[in-house]
């Protein structure tokens, strides 16, 4: 069961249970979830489960008749539910909860009652009802039930079906039988109550000698075997979907009545199937109810040939009671199996693959009567004919035409250009998807395979490519499976290959990979980003407000032409894309989907501070159809996110070795109080080698690896969804192992980015107070000046002032480090740093022991290389656990 499915089932429990208040749903789901089995357990055996329900339950025989009616429908999981419902009887706390509960709501219905109004008046339960009110009330019931489970069901299904199926074919409505059909009786072959078409006058036949007898029973057993009423035989009003019932002349000889009460079964079941096959003719309840009412109409077409053949032999007079009964023998089972079907078919309320479901397990449940199981071999056989010319155009042509909404797979209206636009647009998983009801049981374990091959042939077709399947062949319905199971398996090898070499080979899956995503959403390119960065760096460090984009376009254009990205064919396809979120929020918005804290979020503010163009920059890529299907929206934020944070990542290593030049600069002079200034030459070293190992560790020990393996796994897929699997699981590993999808740890590394930044800032204001790069510049004259080069008296002019400058300089840093306080300020900075790492290396450590994610272990090596701050981390655990133990009581 998927993890959505979880979170409907158990929101949808709680509802009908009318559950508020607690956790929620939240405990629940993941109590399930930790709890649930990864494969398919055995089938549970229902019958030890149902024993133990009929002894714990008042009214034992209402469950077993319920049982059985559930089961002649055919209804899907009811032996699990048994086996559920028998364990709940063993748990009293859950059983005192349900009762309480539904206490609670029969109270809530009551009051909804009691403000209602209703159509004819209820007796109170103080006073006694007479037997005139008792009868009175009871007739009432009863037309309201006929009425509500007769006329009015047939009418209201075959609406609901039919606004279904227009609704779903908009443009080309289905065909509908006019009105007169239904409202003219004597069309349909069965039984007409409350009228009377003989005005023969019917003489007593309890008068007339046995012979007689017989002879009016014959006659009239003749008329009722094909739905007309006899003069001594009628048939009775049906209630509901009962079988018909007949009433018997009370005066007709015992032994003839004997007889007569052996055949009039036949009478009944040619009753429900004529029903059956006039109601399911309608073209509302689709192609296969439709053949298969076609298939017992041929039988009964059969059965009519019989009675008039047995009607000339009575005209002659040749046909006895004892003979009536010898020649319908035969076809009493027939029919009998026939109105079985039409029963179960019309219970289960079945269409399409439900009703070929039910026919297959009942082809298979008369293994043991030959006759029996050819006749249901032969309706099914009949039935499926529709239901597999639409696999067949779907399995080898990748096309639905079903307008009845038979088959197993269903058509959603996607737009394929969404892909691009909508993170959650599920295109490859929603434009098709499986209705479970209608899945046959002989496909059951062929239905992936079936979705997926006609979703493979689709994807080409739309591509506006011819496809065919070169090993097309009809598919047949057999008890052996293995027939058009190897037809199936040919057609998605078929479909696979097909789709993977049009993606692989035509459309350059693989180099749009490698060429472009790699090289610019992984920083596989050393030199374009170099250049890059060079180029935008005083744009991308205003706010976001403020930066061109068309300007950011020009250079990006201009960086990509002038490095070795040029020789990317795909380049164009590259866009800019200013996020309005910062990395942490986008992260967390993406975290938070399907919590509680995601509607927090989102209607949360993205940032109390205006975003710069680098915390907002990114890149954006054009994928076109069908790419799209593998590189869709969802993975390109991914891959934004990677890029972000290696992005932020490789500007902070920029200033860091900015603030390196700067300093380089400022150890040329002589300052009286330089031992303070070393303190920020050490903090920095430090950030810088942090900020290197993360880039280290992220590019080589964790994409590049993880690359290889997609690389290597691209290669073996036999089919698209193998494709698609792979590459998510690329980019789920690449976000999992770079610390992007643990709120904590991206919380605390965003934290040491911030204190890099806020240093850089700091040195280089510092720096700028100093005025070193003004002043070197423009004492400097060692490239001469309009006139030529220096003369000897400019050079010792020069020398002079240089020293005299870093006499001043020297001094003024003095006073800015007393008036400021610089050192405290790098004092500062360091002790967050260090608290920072420290916490950043404890909880790393924490999660590469607890669950398993071995590779943060690497982070922690290169950082702690001499095991500075293994000791650190020590100490700091050892004091964690003295605060974590109980004191002992004293003495």
């Amino acid at each position: 069961m998927s993890e959505f499915r979880i979170h409907h089932d158990v929101n949808e429990l709680l509802s009908l249970l009318r559950v508020h208040g607690g956790e929620g749903a939240e405990v629940y789901i993941d109590l399930l979830q930790k709890n649930r089995t990864p494969y398919v357990t055995t089938t549970v055996s229902a019958h030890s489960a149902k024993v133990k329900i009929a002894e714990f339950s008042r009214t034992p025989e209402d469950f077993l008749k319920k049982y059985d009616e559930l089961k002649s429908k055919n209804t899907r999981h009811l032996d699990s539910l048994v086996y559920l419902l028998s364990k709940l009887t063993e748990d009293k706390e859950t059983l005192q909860y349900l009762q309480q509960n539904a206490k609670e709501r029969a109270e809530l219905a009551a009051n909804a009652a009691t403000s209602g109004s209703t159509n004819f008046s209820i007796p109170s339960s103080t006073s006694k009802i007479s037997l005139q009110e008792l009868e009175e009330l009871r007739k009432q019931l009863g037309s309201v039930a006929a009425n509500s489970s007769v006329q009015q069901p047939l009418e209201l299904t075959r609406k609901i079906l039919r606004d279904k199926q227009n609704k779903k074919n908009s443009g080309q409505p289905i065909p509908v039988f006019p009105s007169w059909v239904y409202e003219r009786p004597v069309l349909i072959g069965d039984f007409l109550i409350g009228t009377s078409l003989s005005t023969d006058t019917t003489v007593p036949i309890g008068t007339l000698p046995l012979a007689s007898q017989e002879s009016m029973i014959v006659e009239d057993l003749l008329y009722v075997l094909i739905g007309v009423d006899g003069r001594y035989i009628t048939a009775q009003p049906l209630v509901g979907r009962q079988n018909r019932a007949f009433s018997v002349d009370p005066n007709l000889d015992l032994s003839i009545k004997e007889l007569v009460t052996r055949i009039l079964p036949v009478a009944a079941s040619y009753s429900a199937v004529t029903r059956f096959i006039e109601e399911k003719s309608s073209f509302e309840y689709g192609q296969v109810n439709h053949a298969l009412a076609a298939a017992m109409r041929t039988l009964i077409k059969e059965y009519m040939i019989l009675i008039t053949q047995l009607e000339h032999l009575q005209r002659q007079g040749l046909l006895s009671l004892q003979k009536l009964w010898f020649y319908i023998q035969p076809t009493m089972r027939t029919l009998e199996i026939l109105a079985s079907l039409a029963t179960s078919v019309d219970k289960g309320e079945c269409m399409g693959g439900s009703t070929l479901s039910l026919l297959h397990d009942k082809t298979f449940n008369y293994t043991g009567d030959s006759q029996a199981q050819e006749l249901c071999l032969y309706l099914t056989k009949a039935a499926s004919v529709p239901y597999f010319e639409i696999l067949e155009k779907w399995i080898y042509r990748g096309i639905i035409n079903d307008p009845y909404s038979e088959f197993m797979v269903e058509e959603h209206e996607l737009q394929k250009e969404k892909i691009q636009e909508d993170y959650n647009d599920k295109y490859w998983d929603q434009r098709y998807t499986v209705v479970q009801q209608q899945i046959p049981s002989f496909l059951q374990k062929m239905a992936d395979k079936i979705l997926s091959t006609g979703k493979y042939l689709n994807v080409v077709r739309e591509c506006g490519r011819d496809v065919t399947c070169p090993v097309a062949k009809e598919v047949i319905y057999t008890l052996k499976e293995r027939a058009y199971v190897e037809q199936i398996e040919k057609a998605y090898n078929y479909a696979s290959k097909v789709l993977l070499d049009f993606l692989m080979e035509e459309k350059e899956l693989v180099a749009h990979l490698s060429r472009s995503i790699k090289h610019y959403f992984l920083m596989d390119q050393g030199d374009f980003f170099v250049h890059f960065m060079d180029l935008t760096e005083e744009e991308l460090k205003k706010p976001v407000d403020d930066i061109i984009t068309t300007r950011l376009e020009a250079l990006l254009e201009l960086a990509l032409r002038m490095s070795t990205a040029n020789t990317d064919p795909f380049k164009d396809d590259l866009k800019i894309d200013l996020m309005p979120h910062d990395l942490i929020t986008q992260l967390l918005r993406v975290l938070a989907i399907e919590t509680k804290q995601e509607k927090a979020i989102i209607s949360a503010d993205p940032t109390e501070l205006t975003l710069s163009g680098l915390e907002a920059f990114s890149f954006d890529y054009i994928v076109k159809w069908p790419l799209s299907l593998i590189i869709n929206r969802k993975a390109l934020t991914r891959y934004q996110m990677l890029f972000r944070h290696m992005f932020y990542c490789k500007h902070v290593e920029r200033q860091l070795c900015n603030v390196w030049i700067s300093n380089k600069t400022a150890k040329q002079f002589s300052l009286h109080s330089a031992k303070w200034f070393a303190g920020a030459f050490t903090l920095r070293q430090r950030m810088l080698n942090f900020v290197q190992n993360i880039q280290y560790y992220m590019m080589f020990e964790v994409m590049e690896p993880t690359w290889h393996i997609l690389e290597k796994n691209l290669k073996l897929a036999s089919n698209i969804d193998d494709v698609l699997s792979h590459h998510t699981s690329f980019l789920d590993n690449c976000l999992k192992d770079c610390m992007l999808t643990n709120p904590e740890l991206l919380k605390i590394f965003s934290k040491l980015m911030s204190v890099c930044v806020m240093f850089t800032n700091c040195m280089q204001r510092f720096t700028q107070s100093m005025k070193l790069d003004n002043e070197m510049d423009r004492l400097t004259l060692e490239h001469g000046t309009m006139l030529g080069p220096p003369t000897e008296e400019e050079r010792a002019e020069e020398t002079a002032k240089k020293k005299l400058t870093s006499k001043l300089l020297a001094e003024h840093a003095d006073n800015l480090h007393l008036t400021s306080g610089f050192e405290a300020t790098i004092n500062k900075f360091d002790s967050n740093f260090s608290t920072h790492l420290l916490d950043l290396l404890d909880k790393l450590s924490i999660y590469s022991t607890n669950d398993c994610e071995h590779s943060m272990l690497n982070i922690i090596y290169r950082l702690d290389f001499n095991g500075f701050y293994t000791e650190r981390l020590e100490h700091m655990s050892a004091e964690r656990s003295q605060k974590a133990a109980p004191l002992l009581p004293r003495l």
